[in-house]
Formats: structure tokens, sequence, C-alpha cells
């Protein structure tokens, strides 16, 4: 046996490799194998339930000659309205759990990660029951002060209002990692250096805290971008957004390669996105390597 041979043969038998074995099969064949027939189909011709037929581009010309483009543009507007409106609400809290409940954090955190135990679908049907005309903000309103909110349900503000109830935990939870990263020295030091509250925000909080604002903002708005409960349940028809063109797609349509070919730019848009925001990140430094 060949000096190289024997060192192929012993590094696949070494013990992390062979535990690592079994995890790397079933990701091969739940992640990889789906994601590669997916593409595989949006090379098919439309309506085409096998990969034996020849391949074509067709799918993707149509995305933007039936209009699928705007889809995604209501996609990335809602995924980048949800970023941008729960980072000013997140960001507080987050540095209260970090800096200053002491104690009362852990009961913050129980009472955010609490409604993840229950389902999606069923807590947009509580907000269903929130904004539907003559609900309980409605019929509230009414009867207070004589002003009618019924057109709030099944519309834009309706969605976003779903989009940054749902992922508020996944912007909050970063946060309150890259807060914690603060040291607390910095702050004093530039206080006694004279520095004003908003001159420390800017120079020392908002840059050390950087790792988590960028990993909270990735994870809300590439969910956000996927979502399709909350424009289905509290959007209705006011608009369509790209995972309803590919549930369709899949489904009602019986398209396939349509469906497919949609789901290959949203996971392209999607890696292109995590790429370059990930280049920013310092993962070493967020989970202590140095």
């Amino acid at each position: 046996m060949s000096a190289s041979r024997h060192d192929r043969v012993s590094w696949l038998r070494q013990p992390g490799v062979l535990a690592a074995l079994p995890a790397a099969i079933f990701l091969l064949l739940g992640f990889a194998g789906p994601l590669a027939m997916v593409f595989g189909y949006s090379f098919m011709p439309p309506k085409t339930f096998s990969l034996m037929q020849p391949p074509t581009v067709e799918n993707y010309i149509s995305v933007f000659t039936d209009s699928y483009y705007i889809s995604f543009t209501w996609s990335v507007t809602l995924a980048a309205i949800t970023v941008l409106l729960l980072f000013p609400i997140c960001y507080p809290i987050a540095y209260g759990m970090a800096k200053l409940f002491g104690k009362w954090a852990t009961l913050v955190t129980v009472l955010v990660a609490v409604p993840l135990l229950i389902s999606e679908n069923i807590r947009l049907f509580g907000w269903v029951l929130v904004l539907v005309k003559n609900g309980i903000a409605d019929g509230s309103l009414q009867t207070l002060f004589g002003v009618s909110m019924s057109g709030l349900l099944y519309s834009v503000p309706a969605i976003v209002l779903g989009l940054v109830y749902v992922y508020l935990p996944f912007m909050l939870f970063p946060l309150v990692i890259g807060i914690s990263m603060i040291p607390d020295t910095l702050k004093e030091a530039a206080s006694d250096l004279g520095a004003s509250r908003w001159q420390i925000f800017r120079e020392i909080e908002l840059p050390l805290a950087m790792p988590g604002i960028l990993i909270g903002g990735i994870l809300t708005f590439i969910l956000a971008l996927g979502s399709l409960a909350e424009s289905k349940i509290l959007g209705g028809q006011a608009i369509v957004m790209i995972a309803d063109d590919i549930e369709s797609s899949f489904t009602f349509a019986q398209n396939w390669p349509k469906g497919a070919v949609l789901s290959v730019l949203l996971i392209a848009l999607s890696g292109i996105i995590v790429y370059a925001l990930f280049r920013r990140i310092d993962l070493d430094q967020i989970i202590g390597r140095r």
C-alpha cells in the first residue's frame, strides 16, 4: 500500500470522521438530495413530472414574462421592513436583558420563548380575532371612541404586523448575545473621557454588538423572505408573496418545474445575502474561540 493511500485510509478511520459519518449521510440524503432534485426539475419543460425530459431554460424566462418578479419584490420588501421594524423594537429589550434586568432576564426570556411552543398558524388566527371587523380591536375602539379599524385585516399592514410578531424572538436573542459582548469598562472609560450617551452608543455599543445585529437581521430576513402563513392568514389576497407562488405551483397548478425554478431563485437570493453578510461576522469571537 502506498503512503498516500495509507494516509487516506487512516484519515477515514479517525474517530471523529466515523462519528460524523451518519450525520453526513443524513444531510446528504435529506438535504442535498432534495435540493439537487429541485434544481434538476427547474430545467424540465412546464408541467413535467419526470427528470428524463430534455432540459430547457423556459421556466427561468417565464419568471420575468409572467410577472413573478412582483412576488419576489413584495417578499424582499416586506422582509426588509420586518428587519427595520424589529431592530428598534428589540434593541432596548435586548439591552435590558443583557445589562439591566439581572435575575428578571430569565423571566423575560421565558415570556418571549413560550409562544414558540404554540403553532404559528394558531397564533396568527388569534390576530385574526383581534383585527377582524367587529372583533376585539375594532369593537373596543367603536365602544370607547366611536372609531372603526375594520379595514386593517387582509391588508399589507396586517401582514407586516404578523411578520414582526412571529419573528421577534429571532431578532431579539441574537441581539442579547451581541450586546452581552460589550465590555462595561469601555463604556465607563468613554464616559470618563467626556463622551455623550449617543457617542457611546454610536462609537462603542453599536460596532461591538454588530455580530449579534447581523445574525438577528439575517435570521429574520431569511425567515420572513420565505414566509407563507402571514400573507395567507392576515393578508388574504392583498398581495402574493413568492412562497405562495411556490406552493401554488407544486399543488394547485401541478407545475413542478415552475415551482422548482421559483424555489431555486429564492434559495439563490437567500444564499447571496447570507454569504455577503456572514463575511462581516467573526463567528470565532462569538462562540468564544478567541
